[in-house]
């Protein structure tokens, strides 16, 4: 590869590594006005965060001494008008910062605008749509979504917990009071869960949004200092966005840009010696940035124990598996004498058109699974506009150039 395009894939894998650089934390986690102010009100002062996934407040009182633990979780449910149906939910987790062995206080508030509050086990079966139940039923039946009753071991009593709406922040808020938080959770590195969801089935909270910002709804606190332990989510953050820009620039960019070099510039309309040099440098480009893309994707599926993205997976997996097979075809591209050339040009260009289509499609998928009205949308949005302009434009031009050409046709 010439000293121009390895400075290329340099300065691109510089580019995306600069994002492994975690954002400044300083005042990111710090509750709002409002909600300091509200909880004020109700004696609730001690330590208040808030959270980095779906615009969640916690404020909370803690004694070391007595264990006792007094929260006021709070969050806008869609609208923020007081109006919506949906729920919110908060709870401690002693084996882990993630859903599956959760504590959960739910609060529900109904389509006809009724409010309650309710504790729940979230046990493995609630991942497939298993109905959770409430605590008292998961001690006497230890069965259903709530997997497990007393075998779990961390019950704690919940001396207070109601869902109330605090109407001049727009939020809905789950306030409760644990008399005695059991020694089995390290209140130094205690696991915080919280979730919010649409809908409710009478006192069954259903399934929240499949997305990222929903999935990462955990983290490692002391309860004592207010200092964040762990968040892994920050770190598989960094990596997604490495992934995606990856994916981007690599398969979604460089490549449909070697296509247009081979198609415009081989012999018609314009005919430029160095076209094959610049595909190929494009494609090989393309190929490696979206390989390691597709390789560190492939790490955080598999680190994903609770979650997975199948569609995004398996089309992730297609797309390498093709583009490959393009770049050995490279390889083995028969001579241009040769009576299978035909055959292979025909194999090659229809399956690059392919492979465009499939990744394009790809990347859209997977910037759905960050959530709704993300930037990454538009952005690659414009970056297809640009290419299909381009494209668009040397088409136009190839006709106009032919017709002008061969006036008798």
């Amino acid at each position: 590869m010439s000293s121009p395009n390895i400075k290329l894939l340099y300065c691109s894998l510089f580019f995306t590594l600069g994002f492994l650089s975690p954002p400044s934390t300083t005042n990111a986690h710090s509750c709002s006005d409002g909600f300091k102010s509200a909880t004020s009100k109700i004696k609730i002062t001690q330590h208040c965060r808030k959270k980095v996934n779906l615009g969640a407040e916690f404020a909370w009182n803690f004694d070391n001494k007595s264990r006792k633990l007094e929260i006021a979780f709070g969050a806008r449910l869609d609208g923020g008008d007081g109006h919506s149906a949906g729920w919110i939910a908060w709870g401690l987790n002693p084996h882990g910062p993630h859903m599956v062995g959760t504590r959960a206080m739910i609060g529900i508030k109904q389509a006809n605008g009724s409010v309650e509050c309710h504790n729940y086990d979230v046990g493995v079966g609630a991942r497939i749509g298993c109905p959770l139940l409430p605590w008292s039923a998961a001690e006497e039946g230890g069965i259903g979504g709530g997997g497990g009753g007393d075998e779990l071991g961390f019950f704690f009593n919940v001396s207070e917990c109601r869902f109330v709406y605090w109407e001049e922040i727009g939020y809905h808020v789950i306030v409760a009071s644990v008399g005695f938080l059991p020694h089995v959770y390290n209140t130094s590195r205690i696991n915080v869960v919280w979730q919010i969801g649409a809908a409710a089935a009478g006192k069954q909270p259903l399934m929240h949004p499949k997305t990222l910002a929903n999935f990462d709804c955990a983290e490692t606190v002391d309860l004592v200092s207010d200092r964040i332990v762990s968040y892994t989510a920050h770190f598989h953050r960094q990596l997604r966005i490495i992934h995606g820009i990856l994916n981007i620039v690599g398969w979604g960019t460089l490549v449909p840009v070697g296509v247009i070099i081979a198609r415009y510039f081989r012999r018609f309309p314009k005919e430029w010696k160095w076209w094959f040099t610049f595909h190929v440098s494009c494609q090989t480009i393309g190929y490696i940035l979206g390989l390691s893309g597709w390789a560190l994707g492939i790490w955080l599926g598999n680190t994903s124990k609770y979650y997975s993205f199948t569609c995004h997976r398996s089309l992730g997996i297609i797309i390498f598996t093709f583009t490959t097979i393009q770049m050995v075809a490279l390889r083995l591209k028969p001579k241009s004498g040769d009576e299978y050339r035909s055959y292979w040009n025909m194999y090659h260009h229809f399956l690059g058109y392919a492979l465009l289509a499939l990744i394009s499609v790809n990347i859209f998928v997977g910037i759905s699974i960050i959530g709704p009205g993300h930037a990454w949308k538009w952005a690659y949005i414009g970056i297809l506009v640009s290419l299909g302009a381009v494209a668009l434009a040397f088409e136009v031009f190839t006709w106009i150039k032919f017709w002008s050409t061969n006036p008798g046709l």
